[in-house]
C-alpha cells in the first residue's frame, strides 16, 4: 500500500508566499516523476491542471502562469515534492493535489508505474 499525505496550504495575501509538501509512503521501490496539480473551485480532479512536474533526476516543468513564481523540487531520500509558491495571485486560488509515478514493492517483485494521488490541499488568495 502506498500513500501520498499533502500538507502547507493555508490562506494568504496576494504577494505572499507558501511552500507545499508531499510525502509519499507505503511499499515503495522507487518514486519517479512527482508533480504538482491543481484544481480550480468547483472543478474536480479530472479537471485539475498540471502545475509542475519533476523527475527523479531533478528535471522540472511549469505551467507557462507560474514560471517565474513557483518552484518544484524534491528529495529523493525522503520521497518528497515540494512547491514553493511565491508571489501568489488570487487566481492560484485551488486545491493543490500531488501526484506521482512509483514502483511498488510486491511479494512477488516489483510493479513498476503505478500513478497514485494525495487528497490535495486547499491554498486560497485574498485579501
Amino acid at each position: 500500500q502506498v500513500q501520498l499525505v499533502e500538507s502547507g496550504g493555508g490562506l494568504v495575501q496576494p504577494g505572499g508566499s507558501l511552500r507545499l509538501s508531499c510525502v509519499a509512503s507505503g511499499d515503495i521501490f522507487s518514486v519517479n516523476r512527482m508533480a504538482w496539480y491543481r484544481a480550480a473551485p468547483g472543478k474536480r480532479r479530472h479537471q485539475a491542471e498540471l502545475v509542475a512536474e519533476i523527475t527523479r533526476a531533478g528535471r522540472a516543468n511549469y505551467v507557462d502562469s507560474v514560471k517565474g513564481r513557483f518552484a518544484i523540487s524534491r528529495d529523493n531520500a525522503k520521497n518528497t515534492v515540494y512547491l514553493q509558491m511565491d508571489n501568489l495571485k488570487p487566481e492560484d486560488t485551488a486545491v493543490y493535489l500531488c501526484c506521482a509515478l512509483i514502483d511498488r514493492n510486491e511479494t512477488w517483485g516489483v510493479n513498476f508505474g503505478m500513478e497514485y494521488w494525495g487528497k490535495g490541499t486547499l491554498v486560497t488568495v485574498s485579501s
